[in-house]
């Protein structure tokens, strides 16, 4: 049974941190490019980052180059998302997901096969 967990969300003051991760079971991460979304309340899930595990690659959301960071831990078997410079505006669930691809950079939900829980990150002003 695959399963992706996420951790890492909380409540931040504008322009501070967080380090989101995404630990996985049932699936190795290297056979897949993993990816960050966010859904706010009213709002479509939106992408934020992606990452070929095996070869390191990534891709980001125009809204969060800059701030936030995608990257993995080979031994761990995670996925982790940085984010700096916080905003009220990132306030979401944000949702790690697998789609068995070890070649593209994936950018829509759609293409997701796995999903984690989610993680609530809240930006106060």
């Amino acid at each position: 049974q695959v399963q992706l967990v996420e951790s890492g969300g909380g409540l931040v003051q504008a322009g501070g941190s967080l380090r989101l991760s995404c630990t996985g079971s049932g699936l190795t991460f290297s056979w897949y490019t993993m990816g960050w979304f966010r859904q706010a309340p009213g709002k479509e899930r939106e992408f934020q980052a992606a990452i070929i595990y095996s070869l390191g690659i990534t891709n980001y959301a125009d809204s969060v180059k800059g701030r936030f960071t995608i990257s993995r831990d080979n031994a761990k078997n995670t996925v982790y998302l940085q984010m700096n410079s916080l905003k009220p505006e990132d306030t979401a669930i944000y949702y790690c997901a697998g789609a068995p691809s070890r070649t593209y950079l994936f950018r829509t939900a759609d293409e997701y096969e796995f999903w984690g829980q989610g993680t609530q990150v809240t930006g106060s002003s």
